[in-house]
């Protein structure tokens, strides 16, 4: 415990990553003020100084959660014609795979007004999917730039056929369920696979620029 007077650095990002090993050892219903800032080894009231009760900090704790996971995603158009397409997708899935939590992901699914406070700050540009699916569409327009990708690739669309496949995973991921990871790696394959450059014959121009 904190002793009295003494700062808590970052106290957020302390309740939010105690509120992360509350929710994976005890699920959603053991998630209390109490029971996170006990976790957190700090003063019960420090929860109510920084949040306007439990529903805004749930709320607080998964925008921050999509912000960080679409800060990871923003690096990707950076990562145009080096390794594979295949590779750089595969990476930016496992990201966000281990970006978000699935406990956190569905949590305002049992908070209807946390639910309600994320809805409004997404439509109001917080970073959430939309991001995400932003920045896989400028990496997947950039290697169609650089000739790794046909110029037909319906871009947007496989973009979104990716991010909405991670976002069903982390919703439907629990113990003893199929690895999300390599669910994810087969949509990869199948949607790089349609995306390929056709180069004609064997060793023709281009067949080293070929996605696998």
């Amino acid at each position: 415990m904190s002793p009295r007077g003494v700062a808590i650095p970052d106290p957020r990002a302390r309740l939010f990553d105690a509120a992360e090993r509350v929710l994976a050892r005890e699920g959603p219903a053991a998630l209390t003020s109490r029971a996170i800032t006990g976790e957190a080894g700090c003063a019960k009231g420090l929860l109510h100084a920084h949040f306007d009760g439990l529903d805004a900090f749930v709320a607080e704790l998964v925008l921050d959660r999509f912000a960080r996971a679409a800060q990871r995603a923003e690096a990707l158009p950076g990562r145009a014609g080096l390794d594979t397409v295949n590779d750089n997708l595969v990476l930016a899935a496992h990201a966000l795979l281990s970006s978000l939590d699935p406990t956190v992901a569905g949590l305002a699914l049992t908070r209807p007004d946390a639910s309600l406070r994320i809805r409004r700050a997404l439509e109001g540009g917080a970073p959430g999917f939309a991001s995400i699916q932003d920045a896989i569409t400028a990496y997947l327009a950039a290697e169609q730039r650089l000739g790794r990708l046909a110029g037909t690739t319906d871009t947007e669309a496989v973009a979104l056929a990716l991010v909405g496949t991670v976002h069903h995973l982390l919703m439907t991921t629990w113990t003893g369920a199929p690895d999300p990871r390599e669910q994810a790696e087969r949509l990869v394959a199948l949607l790089v696979g349609s995306a390929a450059v056709d180069t004609g014959t064997e060793g023709g121009a281009g067949a080293d620029r070929v996605p696998r």
